[in-house]
């Protein structure tokens, strides 16, 4: 990188740091630093859209739209459903009840062991994923640049938890709208970028074509395919139960729309998110399919991994890899022939040429699928899947200076924001649910200290698992999984104490351990798509609490005589 790219990237970081700390640097009460308490409509839909919108978001989805097509968008589907059933459900009640946690209202609805398990599964859960908001840029970033990853895991993991611990609650909103500017602004900038780039006589009507002829447009999937993760119903029914459950009953996300000034203020942030939320990810996955044009026309490497690449070319397979390039760079000329003369309209039968095209495309996959087996036969321990490096590869080799720069910052931005919310969410559940509930009649000041010392906890523990953390086929798809197999439990703990009255503690708790086994052993077993798990969870853990208090009441009834 030049000397201008390291200035952005150390100067965004190091303001967005020293702003956060100097800001929030008079926090005195345990409310001021879980709670905040004086956010507007506006930097709470802002902070909502931050938290969600990790590093993971910004360099995987390219990557997925790049493979796979603009059809993972529908996975956000279900999100307005879920902001509107959150808005009129879930703020007024935790708002009437004045609580910090969204588990401290499942203790006056059933019992203190129910409030403490839940609490629990967040915290396992979101543990695991504030690991891997760390890991994801880190393993990338490092790969890419040649940095250490164990000392990138740190690097990002310190600098979140300096004005984290420092400011709180407050501290994480502040901050989050300078990481949106740059997250946002970053995409912006390579969306344009990609257009300038595009050769002479193709405009974005033609790129749309391309993209189209390649199969990356499709939007839509309606089959109920359960082999197939995203399509419209697993968006539209999964998808809204995924994000009530996130929403509604993760803390990292509940955190910020309880630091409202107001429940209004509250609503309006949320119903900005589903507003936005949708377009947003469209555009990331658009910026994807753009990347995916340009390498039509521009030559790309075998493999978007240069770990993978450097370990099989330092091997006795060097030479059949070599092969595999060389038939690769040949498909890629007379692809690019036939993809020039369909959007420039030169032939008049653009169905033959897209036929051609599909085929070309093709050939294109199975080589990649030879180049991967290679790999592995090469060295079984190296990632062969590319989409997460896709991003990140157009990024270092085809933008201009100082553009690397706010790119890198961007990613960066995207960890520290989504982190940040996950150990202030991870502090607040550890001092609030589980220490002051059990370790009553301290000072405030004592409280504040502990959830300080409890963040600082959860951000070594996080920099720890992201230092020992794997890679998983696709890091947007990995932090997804981890939330479907926990949220679909929580979240019909909470629907039972919303809606269903007559159950009690002693069936929900019961119901929630065994629903939270058997979840685990549907995904382990593969038995339907990760998206399905969130309703398969709450729906059993509803019927099963259910189940178990008519049993009781059946057994319980004096004998007739």
């Amino acid at each position: 990188m030049h000397q201008i790219d390291w200035l952005i990237l150390v100067g965004s970081l190091l303001f967005i740091v020293i702003y956060g700390t100097w800001k929030t640097r008079n926090q005195s009460s345990i409310k001021d630093f879980l709670k905040g308490d004086d956010a507007s409509w506006f930097g709470v839909g802002l902070s909502v859209m931050a938290t969600q919108a990790s590093a993971i978001t910004f360099l995987s989805t390219p990557g997925q739209a790049f493979h796979d097509g603009m059809g993972f968008v529908q996975f956000y589907f279900g999100l307005p459903i879920a902001m509107v059933i959150i808005c009129l459900v879930f703020i007024p009640i935790y708002r009437k009840l004045n609580v910090y946690t969204a588990y401290e209202y499942l203790e006056s609805r059933f019992d203190l062991k129910t409030r403490t398990l839940t609490a629990l599964l967040f915290l396992v859960q979101r543990g695991l994923s504030a690991g891997i908001t760390i890991f994801a840029p880190a393993i990338i970033l490092s790969a890419v640049l040649g940095w250490d990853l164990v000392w990138m895991n740190i690097l990002i993991g310190s600098l979140v938890i300096i004005y984290t611990v420092s400011g709180g609650t407050k501290a994480v909103n502040v901050t989050q709208k300078q990481q949106m500017a740059v997250m946002m602004g970053g995409m912006a900038v390579a969306f344009v970028i990609l257009l300038y780039e595009l050769p002479a006589g193709i405009n974005f009507s033609n790129a749309m074509e391309i993209a189209g002829a390649g199969g990356k447009l499709e939007v839509l999937n309606f089959s109920f395919d359960m082999n197939n993760r995203y399509t419209f119903w697993s968006g539209i029914i999964g998808g809204t139960f995924l994000a009530l459950s996130y929403f509604g009953t993760d803390q990292s996300q509940v955190q910020r729309y309880l630091s409202g000034k107001s429940m209004r203020e509250s609503q309006m942030g949320m119903i900005m998110n589903g507003f936005l939320k949708v377009p947003m990810q469209f555009f990331i996955l658009m910026v994807g399919v753009m990347v995916f044009v340009f390498y039509q026309f521009n030559p790309s490497p075998l493999n978007f991994n240069p770990v993978a690449t450097e370990s099989v070319m330092n091997s006795e397979y060097a030479a059949e890899y070599q092969s595999i390039e060389h038939k690769l760079g040949q498909n890629f000329e007379s692809k690019k022939n036939l993809i020039s003369e369909f959007a420039l309209g030169h032939n008049s039968n653009k169905s033959e040429l897209k036929n051609r095209i599909i085929s070309a495309d093709q050939t294109d996959r199975e080589l990649r699928n030879q180049a991967q087996e290679v790999i592995k036969q090469a060295d079984s321990s190296v990632e062969t899947n590319d989409k997460d490096y896709v991003f990140i590869h157009f990024v270092l080799h085809h933008l201009p200076r100082g553009i690397i720069g706010l790119i890198l910052a961007m990613a960066l931005s995207a960890a520290m924001s989504s982190t940040a919310s996950e150990l202030n969410a991870l502090g607040t559940t550890t001092t609030i649910d589980l220490y002051k509930r059990n370790v009553a009649g301290k000072s405030e000041k004592h409280y504040l200290n502990m959830s300080k010392w409890f963040t600082l906890l959860w951000g070594i523990l996080a920099i720890l698992f992201a230092c020992f953390a794997n890679l998983f086929d696709n890091l947007i798809q990995l932090v997804n999984i981890i939330g479907s197999i926990f949220y679909g439990n929580v979240l019909g703990i909470f629907l039972l104490a919303f809606f269903v009255k007559f159950v009690s503690s002693k069936s929900v708790f019961t119901a929630a351990i065994n629903t939270q086994i058997i979840v685990v052993a549907g995904w382990w077993f593969d038995w339907m798509p990760y998206l399905w798990l969130n309703l398969f969870g709450c729906a059993l853990v509803m019927i099963m609490a259910m189940g178990m208090e008519w049993a009781r009441g059946q057994n319980e009834k004096p004998d007739q005589v």
